[in-house]
Order: C-alpha cells, then structure tokens, then sequence
C-alpha cells in the first residue's frame, strides 16, 4: 500500500519506519523544515513505561485546586474561553476515580512496556544512538506520605510484571550517588531498574536518516489544508501549495493539531494540549550530575542525563496553544535542578524551551482504526510519547498491514469515546 502519514514528529517518524519495514511505500507529511521540530524537540527524556499515569487520577481535582495558590505549581489551568477546553477538563474530571484510573493505567503501561521492548530490538537491528542509557529510572519522594502511596501504587507494577524496587533514603543515594549533596531532604524512591532514557530529537533524527535511505519520501515545510473524504473514505490531503496528496491509507499524527483536522471528518478525538517545559544545561562535573533519570514527585519534574548535558522537564499548563516562554516556569525548573544537583551543570547558558503535549482525558493515546475504512490515528500520547512511541508504531503498523499485533489494542482506538465506560 501508498501510505501518507500526517505528522514528522516521534510519533510520525517511528510509524513511517515501521511502515516502510512492513513493506509499504510511506510518505510523510510536516510543516516544519525537519523531523521532531516541536513536541518531541526537547522532551525531559525519559523512557519510563513504569510511571506511565494518567493525569486524571483520584485526588487529582483537589491537588489542582491547592496548585493553584503554589508559585512552583506543578499544574496550571488559564481559561481561554475555548469551548473545546472546558470539555476536555468535564471529560478529564470524569476519569479521576480509583475504576477508571486503574483502567487507564494499566492501558497506558501495557503500550509502554511493550513499546520499550520495540526499542530495544530497534536499537539491536539498526545499532542507532541517541545519547541513551539503560540504568533504569527514579522517582523520587520528598514527603513520606508520597512514598507510602507509591507503595499501594506498585501493584499495577506486579500485575504487569514490571521489576520495581522501594527505596529507603540510602538506598536512594545508592541509585543515584550525586543526591548525596542535594541541599533538600528526601525519604525515599520508586526505582524502575528496566526504564531508560534518551535524547528524542536524535531518536528522530537519526530514524528519519534510516528510513528516507530505505525509501521513505519525507515532505517537509508542507501545509495541510484539509483532509477530503467520500462516503467511508478518505480521498486525498489538500495542502497550502494547492496540490494534493493521494494514498492508500492515511495516518494522523499531528499530535495536539489532531482534534481539528479530525473533527472536520465528524470524529470525536478529545486531543488537548498540554503545554510543558524543559531546560537543557551542559554538564561540568559527571560526578555530581545524576546517573540517568530522577523523578522530583513533588513537583512533577524530571531531571535526565544525556552524554554531555542534563534536560530538566516537567509541569503541565491547560492554556490552549500558547507557546510563550515563562521566566518563572524556568525559574521552577533551574530550583529543583539546583536543590537536587547542585553545581552539576552550567546554568548560565541554559537553554528554556516549550512544547505542547497532546493529551487525552483518560491518558491513553488513540491508535488504531477509524470509521473511515482507510484512516488511521497514531496520536494522544500526552507526556509519554517519547516513552510509546516504538510500541504505537508497531502496533499500528500491524493493524494496518493485516498482522495480528503483539498486544491487546482494541481499547485504544477512537471507538473508546463513543461510550461513558470506555
């Protein structure tokens, strides 16, 4: 099949690859000059399928609220008086019971185990670098009540069969030698020893080059107009330029810019963004930069560690498409990096950035079929697409091809929407 894929950041990139493996021709399609140009330009880099959660979780509505009078918020919520929003949090306020969260979870660690074991054997086959490290991953706890819920949160981990171990303080320092310095004081952590990390614009990058050798046409600094349809199917793109696009089978893509090309159909595809932050220092002294990746759970932030440098991300802000830099998003960021790794990096020339996750109310992304018989989605993978990314392309890719897939997807599909229990 001629297949066009709608989107070049990770999650359009890995599903062109895994496209082109299965034997299909594959175009893909983006405005940006290169691949992983937004969300996936400077992601806080962890690997993480044990921490895969949704946002929507029991408490989540009261924790909001206080957020709300904290200057280091890890949550933010700016009405903008788009209807699409006050929706999409009706929608998302609805999954936050104990039922629905251990649904979504176990959905969402599902694809990110499995997607981990799809990079692996990427890596193997290709032999591709990315500054990546597989150490496993922390998340850790500065109040004791964060590690006794942890503690009751682990048996997902047990039914899923994910290695995990609880960590006293020590035990922390064991992990993760250079907290030995940290001027805050913590009890404990949730150590992940199969997570990884990596760097996902060179991820991109670099499975871009593998697949445009392979054959895969990459059209870039190309805008999508609209999508035309007849009857159950889709016909062509239209873009900016005037031309058209013709395939076989269409896949979207496009992360948070999903929801309006896919309501224009008459699909239901409940995409938000969810504005985040990073910041990238370089490294001057390794002995006291982390090992690989610390979840701070207070605030929500994660601290990675590259070859040279260490990315600091984190927060979630519900403000629609606004993408302006804030000096006190920076400023949280460069505190916790500073309380846990203190002298670590240069921060003088840190590098702020932003980008808009694309989240779900359920936390789940939506890959799989449409009702249209030749479209497809590969989108909604919030602040885990870096994490799902191998998985959702494979698993689509499988289904497009007529292969039976690895694992359960018939709940990650668009149909979810169409019924209250998911």
């Amino acid at each position: 099949m001629h297949i066009v894929v709608l989107g070049a950041g990770v999650i359009g990139t890995t599903s062109a690859y895994y496209l082109k493996q299965a034997g299909h021709e594959v175009k893909v399609i983006d405005r940006q000059p290169n691949v992983a140009l937004e969300t996936s330009f400077a992601n806080a880099g962890q690997i993480s399928p044990g921490y895969a959660s949704p946002w929507a979780a029991p408490g989540i509505p009261l924790k909001a609220f206080k957020w709300m009078f904290q200057p280091h918020s890890p949550l933010a919520i700016k009405l903008t008086g788009d209807m699409f929003q006050y929706q999409w949090m009706v929608r998302m306020l609805a999954e936050c019971n104990i039922d629905r969260y251990q649904i979504n979870k176990e959905r969402m660690v599902r694809i990110s185990e499995y997607s981990r074991d799809c990079l692996d054997e990427l890596r193997a086959e290709t032999g591709i670098h990315f500054d990546e490290r597989q150490l496993g991953t922390l998340q850790l706890f500065r109040k004791q009540e964060q590690l006794d819920v942890a503690g009751k949160d682990t048996e997902v981990l047990k039914h899923e069969g994910v290695p995990f171990e609880l960590l006293d303080k020590q035990g922390v320092i064991n992990a993760e030698p250079a907290l030995a310095h940290a001027t805050v004081d913590f009890v404990g952590g949730l150590r992940l020893p199969n997570d990884q990390t990596g760097d996902c614009q060179k991820f991109t990058t670099e499975l871009a080059e593998l697949a445009a050798k392979q054959g895969v046409n990459f059209l870039f600094n190309t805008t999508i107009t609209s999508i035309e349809k007849n009857a159950d199917q889709i016909t062509a793109i239209q873009l900016k330029e005037g031309t058209t696009i013709k395939g076989d089978a269409y896949v979207i893509a496009l992360g948070s810019y999903s929801h309006e090309i896919l309501k224009q159909l008459g699909i239901d595809a409940p995409v938000y963004p969810l504005k985040g932050y990073s910041i990238t220092t370089k490294i001057i002294d390794p002995e006291l930069s982390p090992v690989s990746t610390i979840l701070d759970e207070s605030y929500k932030i994660a601290l990675t560690r590259f070859d040279d440098r260490i990315r600091v991300g984190g927060m979630a802000e519900i403000n629609g498409f606004d993408r302006s830099l804030k000096s006190s998003r920076e400023n949280t960021l460069l505190m916790v990096l500073q309380q846990l790794f203190p002298n670590a990096s240069d921060i003088s020339e840190a590098h702020f950035w932003t980008g808009l996750r694309p989240a779900t109310p359920d936390g789940t992304p939506i890959v799989g079929k449409t009702k249209y018989r030749n479209l497809y989605t590969n989108t909604g993978h919030g602040t885990l697409g870096w994490t799902m990314s191998c998985g959702s392309a494979k698993l689509l890719s499988d289904i497009i091809s007529g292969t039976t897939p690895q694992i359960e997807y018939d709940d990650l599909n668009v149909f979810r929407y169409d019924s209250v229990s998911g």
